[in-house]
């Protein structure tokens, strides 16, 4: 089984408040150990983490090898301040304070650094993105902070613009991704960045009633598109899941993520030596030096 490139222990895949509640004042290791047990029941022996701010990831790095599991975490995300990422995470007022927070997560046992640089699908409005991106040359002096301290750098991102900044600042990958266009999908293609598309956050709300399935499928088509041009272009692409969020179990996610590229690009040696190299390029970067 391919391991989950992008996953969050802390949540549950089925109401995030009360997940988050069950490690309010105490880290608890009883929800970790049941994700653990999905995983391993399921086959998956890599998991690397996007990290929060309960300090749950740190502790399930902890506990990991007691199923003989290769946990890799960032400990928490870090945003800037007053844009997307307080649930994952900490947050930056400027770039020296940013330098302060990779110092934090080195020191409390970070294997990489996660960057928030977008905010989220807006589906309310197909194709936008919620918030403000980044600008790019702050996107890049943070890539180079955590690469100057030996950390490679995982960059939630989403948008044209918010992609292309993430690949020109070197980000060592993208997480989810969406909206990107051909000559941003090229971008990737020429660059090293691997791309970790979580297909599945989007196409397991099919007929949960949270969303319309009317605003699901031009999601669901883009991002279909966007994989057949990643493989035709030879990116560098992952399997994540989003392990935790929303109608994304653990363990199950990574299953359902991995049927998806197979539907989409069909089941044959090819597609899983191209999702298996993503993975090694993964597991090769994402550790501290």
């Amino acid at each position: 089984m391919f391991g989950e490139c992008h996953a969050h222990i802390i949540m549950d895949g089925i109401n995030y408040r009360h997940a988050v509640d069950l490690h309010r004042e105490n880290v608890n290791e009883e929800a970790i150990h049941r994700c653990f047990q999905r995983y391993a029941d399921s086959g998956v022996k890599f998991v690397r983490d996007g990290g929060d701010a309960l300090g749950v990831s740190a502790r399930a790095k902890e506990i990991a090898p007691e199923y003989g599991i290769d946990y890799r975490t960032p400990v928490f995300a870090i945003h800037k301040e007053g844009c997307y990422g307080s649930i994952v995470g900490k947050s930056f007022t400027d770039l020296k304070e940013f330098h302060i927070r990779v110092q934090e997560a080195k020191e409390e046992g970070a294997d990489f650094i996660k960057i928030m640089t977008t905010g989220l699908l807006d589906f309310s409005n197909h194709g936008s993105i919620t918030g403000t991106p980044l600008d790019g040359t702050e996107v890049k002096e943070m890539v180079h902070i955590a690469h100057e301290e030996g950390f490679a750098v995982m960059s939630h991102t989403n948008g044209v613009y918010g992609v292309r900044a993430a690949i020109e600042a070197g980000a060592d990958s993208v997480e989810h991704g969406n909206y990107m266009d051909a000559e941003t999908v090229s971008m990737l293609a020429d660059s090293d960045t691997v791309w970790v598309p979580t297909l599945v956050t989007v196409r397991n709300l099919k007929g949960c009633g949270r969303f319309e399935d009317e605003t699901l499928l031009p999601i669901i088509k883009k991002g279909e598109e966007n994989v057949k041009l990643a493989y035709k272009m030879g990116a560098k692409v992952a399997l994540g899941s989003d392990g935790g969020a929303y109608m994304v179990p653990h363990g199950k996610g990574i299953q359902d993520e991995y049927q998806a590229f197979l539907n989409i690009l069909g089941d044959n040696e090819e597609v899983r030596e191209w999702l298996k190299n993503g993975e090694t390029e993964i597991k090769k970067r994402f550790k501290h030096s």
